[in-house]
């Protein structure tokens, strides 16, 4: 005589409803997640690269007295990065670096000018120290790992200040590596970074020695002095051309084969052999030229794909 279904009844149905949606959407989610490919990003410190390279190499932190490849260091630290995260895509190198208000260097121009690097610059006070970069730092890192826009950062530096990026980028699940350079006596990071770090790694005096060149009194002339005209792009990538074309001769295809699938770009010491070789060609150095450092990587590329 009573249809009703007993008590109780409906609500044990919606519940029943409502969990079966709840564990559709987490295997959704769950799914997504496991084919959503882990990316990274690299924070590099400038004022610390530049200081620890040099002191390590020159044996002094004053940039005047030494030349940093920072290109080809760059360079050199996506490809490491590229061994250590094979899985992972690279989304930038950011390169922190202070100017007086906020203006770029020439140094400063070729090195936005760089594929996947973003430059960005705090404050130089009177007394050449960088001003407002670990709060840069600590920005991006943060705004990245809160949208889940990396996984993995590395972090090149080792100001204590920057404890804080690091708790903060953890706190939203992203895993944060130190690099550091090698200190010839001591210690360059400080202990509470690298306590809060989920792995560090240092690069030794043979890692560091190809990127930096001890300044003469005689090179205060201006660059390129005693040099023949700045070659054309077409030069250039000729020349890049022709290198590639002599190491497969002398190296063998299996050996150049290994490059292709880091294209674009090449590991730092076959990149510096390229630069080197390129350089005894043309008769004329590249460095401070970031455009045509580019045109003779294409014409690497262009040749040694063109073979395979």
């Amino acid at each position: 005589m009573n249809d009703l279904p007993p008590p109780g009844t409906t609500d044990l149905a919606t519940l029943a409803a409502g969990i079966e949606r709840t564990n559709e959407l987490l295997t959704r989610v769950l799914a997504e997640v496991a084919t959503t490919p882990s990316t990274h990003a690299v924070f590099a410190d400038a004022g610390y690269v530049y200081a620890a390279t040099g002191r390590l190499v020159a044996g002094t932190e004053d940039r005047r007295a030494f030349e940093l490849d920072a290109e080809a260091l760059i360079e050199a630290f996506i490809d490491k990065a590229r061994t250590i995260f094979p899985d992972s895509r690279l989304l930038r190198v950011y390169w922190y670096d202070g100017a007086r208000r906020r203006i770029h260097t020439q140094e400063q121009q070729r090195i936005a000018e760089l594929p996947d690097v973003k430059v960005r610059l705090g404050n130089l006070n009177a007394h050449n120290q960088q001003k407002g970069v670990d709060s840069l730092i600590r920005t991006d890192l943060e705004s990245l790992a809160r949208h889940r826009a990396i996984t993995d950062a590395v972090l090149i530096g080792g100001d204590e200040d920057l404890v804080s990026a690091v708790e903060a980028a953890q706190g939203y699940g992203a895993r944060v590596h130190l690099w550091g350079i090698e200190a010839p006596a001591g210690r360059n990071q400080a202990e509470p970074l690298m306590w809060e770090v989920d792995s560090a790694r240092t690069f030794d005096l043979d890692f560091c020695k190809p990127y930096v060149t001890r300044r003469t009194a005689a090179e205060g002339a201006e660059p390129g002095a005693g040099e023949g005209p700045v070659p054309t792009r077409e030069e250039v990538r000729f020349v890049g051309a022709r290198v590639a074309a002599q190491w497969l001769s002398e190296r063998g295809p299996a050996w150049v084969a290994e490059l292709l699938p880091g294209h674009p770009y090449l590991p730092g010491s076959v990149d510096q052999e390229l630069l080197t070789a390129a350089e005894a060609l043309l008769r004329h150095s590249l460095r401070g030229h970031a455009d045509l450092r580019r045109v003779l990587r294409d014409g690497f590329w262009d040749h040694v794909q063109g073979r395979f």
